[in-house]
């Protein structure tokens, strides 16, 4: 099996770019999670008080 040094670096490039576009998808799931985190977050808030700031009390 001989390989040629620029088959060896064509190989290596190719193993870098998977790399970095695998770390790109993951960057981006981990996003998406955070968001339905914190919008689940906001919606049990919402369903423990769900009047909470809809009526303002004032006398005159």
């Amino acid at each position: 099996m001989d390989m040629s040094l620029s088959a060896l670096s064509i190989g290596a490039s190719s193993m870098n770019t998977d790399s970095t576009v695998g770390l790109a998808m993951v960057k981006k799931s981990l996003e998406a999670i955070e968001q339905n985190g914190d919008s689940l977050t906001r919606m049990m808030e919402a369903s423990v008080t769900p009047y909470l700031g809809q009526n303002i009390d004032y006398t005159v």
